[in-house]
Order: C-alpha cells, then sequence, then structure tokens
C-alpha cells in the first residue's frame, strides 16, 4: 500500500510517496529532495503533531477574545480535548504577548500562550 502527501517542511513542496509494509508501517519515502522530507513523512505517517492556534474569551478587556498557541506540537489525536479545555476558560485582562494561559495542557509539557495583548478596560 502507498500513500502520497505533500511536503511542507520548506517551500519546495516535495510530492512525497510513503510505503507501508504488510502491517500499515511506513518503510519507504520516496519524491523528497532532501532528508527533511522523509522524516517529515514518516512523523506524519506515524504520530502526527500539530500547532494548535485559537481564541480565549477574556473578561473585563478592550477586546473579547485574545489569539493563542500552542508553545509546541501537540499530538493530532489530542486536538479536539485540548479544545475542550480552552473553549471552558475565560481569561482576565490585561493580557499581555507571552502570557501562559494554560501550563502544561493535557500533562503533554505544551503552554498555551497568548500572542496579542488585551488592555484592561475602562470603566
Amino acid at each position: 500500500m502507498t500513500k502520497e502527501m505533500v511536503c511542507i517542511i520548506c517551500p519546495i513542496g516535495c510530492h512525497l510517496t510513503i510505503e507501508y509494509d504488510e502491517n500499515n508501517k511506513p518503510i519507504n519515502v520516496t519524491g523528497n529532495s532532501c532528508p527533511r522530507g522523509a522524516a517529515y513523512a514518516m512523523k506524519e505517517c506515524t504520530s502526527p503533531e500539530r500547532i494548535l492556534t485559537t481564541t480565549i474569551r477574556v473578561n473585563n478587556g478592550t477586546s473579547p477574545l485574545v489569539s493563542v498557541k500552542s508553545s509546541t506540537p501537540l499530538p493530532k489525536a489530542k486536538l479536539l480535548v485540548a479544545m475542550q479545555i480552552i473553549n471552558q476558560l475565560n481569561v482576565e485582562a490585561p493580557i499581555n504577548i507571552g502570557d501562559v494561559l494554560i501550563k502544561n495542557i493535557l500533562n503533554l509539557n505544551v503552554d498555551i500562550i497568548a500572542t496579542s495583548q488585551i488592555k484592561k478596560a475602562l470603566d
């Protein structure tokens, strides 16, 4: 069995073909221009990860939402559970870029960090 994907590691966008063994494990990658493409394909086929970007509700701020992202990629299978936790959260203004709003989400050693600044609203 084979699977095709486009490498996203660099702007070249190599068209990769991944060959699987009889146990559905990736064994060979072709089409990559560099070793990074092969490593990307193997990782994507065995344990895909994604950076999580979203927003969190803000109380008493100049904006109702603050943009956030994960400090490192999370396992793709954990994204929906992480979003359930994030969607329940309300944070208090002020918020600065780089503030850790959730420490060690799902015990994955990944923090959820503010990527924008929200000032406290004037009454």
